[in-house]
């Protein structure tokens, strides 16, 4: 099969023809349609996150079963189906309660086994992880779910109870951030998006954000704007600067919910924790989503309340994909979500 492959950390990927993946006992082996192309992959590209190499990168997509292992029981060649980024054992204590997000055994394509930068990818633990997709969720709008949307629901729907009227800080307007502004909006709060792009603000505000904030040092902006400071930020991008400054604009028992990667030096990078203790702020960390959790977003997918398929910025094929990741080194990273179709 075809499939994009790294020798080294950072050099730029190429397409190599390599095996297709063996199924395991408790697996899938999904032919891959779609799959996003993320921050996180630049960040395992660039050494931030190792992993083995050679190595294919890809975690969020979408395929068809064409093959299950032998103890596999609730999965059938022919579905269509998606995964989550964090595949959980699915036998753990963690996996029992719901939280496969924090399983200690977890496993993740494009990261601990080959990803979906290719034709093949396999799914450990198929009947726990995998996902039926409903017939009105295209593979293309599916991809983009698996990881920058999906976490982004969790992290508002989970960790920062949003709801009506509630003012909500996004700080970074990628891919995730983005899907915090869309699924905010739909969900009744009130949007303050943050960037230093033009075109990813402009983006945000065509998704529904009240306030755009271009500025490095954008604290006084976002506290005028959300009357007082927000209910809740998400740093969406993952950086020292990003974080201190979302904290910074909460407003008293505000939550902060930390999206964006801290990976290298950035993550022992520090916050301001008087203001987290005499404010008594919730600071919190959210890592993806489990299977489990995804009908309730599947459910508003479907019907058409969010809608994934416009944070989208351009589908491209595996060659596509391996400029899109470079580009994250850049400025000239797209704005919106990019997804190649192997």
């Amino acid at each position: 099969m075809d499939a994009v492959v790294y020798r080294e950390v950072a050099a730029r990927p190429r397409i190599e023809r390599v095996p297709v993946p063996v199924c395991p006992a408790d697996g899938a082996l999904l032919r891959v349609e779609a799959t996003g192309i993320c921050r996180s992959d630049w960040h395992a590209w660039r050494g931030h996150d190792p992993v083995a190499l050679p190595h294919t990168p890809g975690h969020e997509f979408a395929g068809t079963v064409v093959e299950v292992g032998s103890q596999v029981t609730g999965v059938a060649v022919g579905t269509r189906v998606t995964a989550p980024f964090v595949n959980g054992c699915g036998r753990c204590a963690w996996c029992a309660s719901g939280d496969a997000a924090v399983c200690p055994d977890q496993t993740q394509p494009g990261f601990t086994h080959p990803g979906s930068y290719a034709q093949y990818v396999v799914v450990r633990a198929a009947d726990f992880n995998l996902v039926a997709l409903p017939d009105g969720v295209d593979m293309i709008t599916a991809a983009a779910l698996g990881c920058r949307f999906a976490t982004a629901w969790r992290a508002l729907t989970v960790h920062g109870a949003i709801r009506p009227g509630r003012e909500v800080a996004v700080f970074g307007c990628g891919g995730v951030g983005l899907s915090a502004v869309m699924i905010a909006v739909a969900l009744g709060a009130r949007v303050t998006a943050v960037d230093l792009s033009a075109a990813a603000l402009s983006r945000a505000a065509e998704l529904g954000a009240a306030v755009t904030v271009r500025s490095a040092d954008p604290v006084v902006a976002v506290v005028e704007a959300t009357g007082g400071g927000a209910h809740v930020s998400v740093d969406a991008l993952g950086a020292p600067a990003t974080a201190d400054a979302a904290v910074r604009s909460l407003r008293r028992r505000g939550t902060h919910v930390q999206v964006g990667l801290m990976l290298g030096e950035a993550a022992r990078a520090p916050l301001p924790w008087d203001r987290v203790i005499a404010w008594e702020l919730t600071v919190v960390g959210s890592h993806g989503m489990a299977a489990v959790d995804y009908p309730a977003m599947l459910d508003l997918v479907a019907d058409g309340r969010l809608r994934p398929g416009e944070l989208i910025g351009s589908v491209v094929d595996l060659a596509g994909a391996i400029d899109a990741l470079v580009a994250m080194d850049g400025p000239g990273a797209s704005a919106g979500i990019v997804v190649a179709r192997p």
